[in-house]
């Protein structure tokens, strides 16, 4: 959480659906660890029952799979006697064989059939992890707050969360971790650089980190803390209405819709929308937002599976209530996911002005799958198109306008990006 679907270190890039199909997703680990990464679907849980619990003797007492139960869709050449003969020679042979339970080799063995998939935003959690990824869906974790993924096969900072203590340590959106406590992260999965940079309150981590545009690396200490979320922040900034929004978390609508009664009363020339290193979240929310722009049964976004009968558009079930109001999207690298999603919605129909540099282009969808024993499976099963089917994944959204903040403004205290919103929205007045 993220994207996630979108999403922090301690949260992996995520996007996910909220409800079960039909009617309902997923987003960058979100440092705290996201996302991200964002709306769940949870799917229900398919098991294949063998029989004898699929595992058989042979004659020499070797364990062997029950072939007569397999599912029709394994291929003919996959032999389930040498996954047994590999668990046996561990067992017997491995220097540290003492040391390594059952329960371990079995959890690796999950761990393994979802990374060969090779795709990062794919991940088995033990139950451990799985409560620990749960909670963070909920909006509240012990970590130091930023949202992780992976982008050209390096570990990346989607977006620190704010007031985070990544944030405060000097962590930016694009930062490239290589290391984490002198850990080198150079084919760290996702999981594991969670694992590491998360942790109790009052404790610290060392990341080696290079900003964007820089070659040398530096180290940053962080002192980890209890990261609660609060998605939604509202402030009037030169006469128009400013929302900030840093996660699209399951009180995000609730948060907005305060926000949106605010801004009524005040009458504001017109609207920002800062989704500015905002990981992402449950896609439910970002249809919620948008439709506060787009009208009743417009696309939001399409879902495209690898079976087209099962494509999906989700529609806006909203009032519009800002759609006559001058509005600007801010957003950025660290934009991911649900991010997107709305950034996309509101450009594809002319609604707003998205200022700022090009997002992540974090635009698959995962689906979270809980087990019997608390384990889970988050597993990629569709990627997400804007309303005019441009994909999102890997390509992200291209602003209208494009203005950097480069170092000096963030030492200045600058941000040029939203002088820009507010310059273009009084050329429309």
């Amino acid at each position: 959480m993220m994207e996630t679907n979108n999403q922090p270190a301690e949260s992996a890039g995520y996007q996910f659906k909220k409800g079960s199909r039909p009617s309902g997703l997923i987003a960058v680990i979100v440092f705290v660890i996201i996302a991200f990464f964002i709306g769940v679907m949870f799917g229900q849980n398919r098991q294949v029952t063998l029989n004898n619990g699929g595992v058989n003797t042979d004659a020499n007492g070797g364990k062997v799979l029950n072939t007569d139960s397999l599912p029709d869709y394994l291929a003919k050449d996959v032999n389930f006697k040498n996954f047994w003969k590999v668990w046996d020679i561990i067992k017997n042979k491995h220097i540290d064989r003492g040391q390594i339970s059952d329960t371990q080799l079995y959890y690796g063995a999950l761990k393994g059939v979802v990374d060969a998939l090779g795709d990062p935003y794919s991940v088995f959690f033990n139950p451990e992890t799985s409560k620990e990824f749960n909670d963070e869906l909920q909006g509240k974790f012990e970590g130091i707050g930023a949202e992780i993924g992976l982008r050209d096969e390096r570990l990346t900072v989607i977006a620190p969360l704010p007031d985070s203590p990544a944030e405060k340590a000097g962590v930016k959106a694009l930062d490239k971790i290589i290391a984490i406590d002198d850990k080198d992260t150079t084919g760290i999965a996702l999981d594991e650089a969670v694992k590491l940079i998360r942790g109790d309150k009052g404790t610290t981590v060392t990341l080696s980190i290079i900003h964007q545009g820089q070659t040398e690396a530096k180290k940053i200490t962080i002192t980890r803390d209890t990261i609660k979320i609060k998605s939604v922040t509202y402030q009037n900034k030169d006469g128009y209405a400013y929302i900030k929004i840093s996660n699209f978390n399951s009180d995000t609508n609730a948060l907005f819709l305060e926000a949106v009664n605010e801004l009524v009363k005040t009458s504001p020339k017109g609207v920002i929308l800062d989704l500015r290193n905002d990981p992402g979240g449950y896609l439910d929310m970002a249809v919620a937002i948008a439709g506060y722009w787009v009208e009743r049964g417009q696309v939001v976004v399409k879902e495209e599976f690898s079976d087209a009968e099962l494509n999906q558009d989700y529609n806006s079930s909203g009032l519009a209530q800002l759609k006559d109001y001058p509005t600007v999207v801010l957003v950025n690298g660290g934009s991911a996911s649900a991010s997107e999603i709305v950034a996309g919605a509101l450009q594809d129909y002319g609604l707003a002005t998205i200022i700022g540099t090009t997002t992540f282009g974090k635009g698959s969808v995962q689906e979270l799958e809980k087990l019997s024993d608390g384990s889970s499976i988050k597993i990629t099963i569709a990627r997400w198109l804007t309303p005019q089917g441009r994909t999102i994944e890997k390509n992200g959204i291209t602003p209208d306008l494009i203005v950097e903040i480069k170092e000096e403004d963030y030492e200045a205290n600058k941000d040029p990006q939203l002088d820009q919103a507010i310059a273009t929205l009084n050329a429309k007045q």
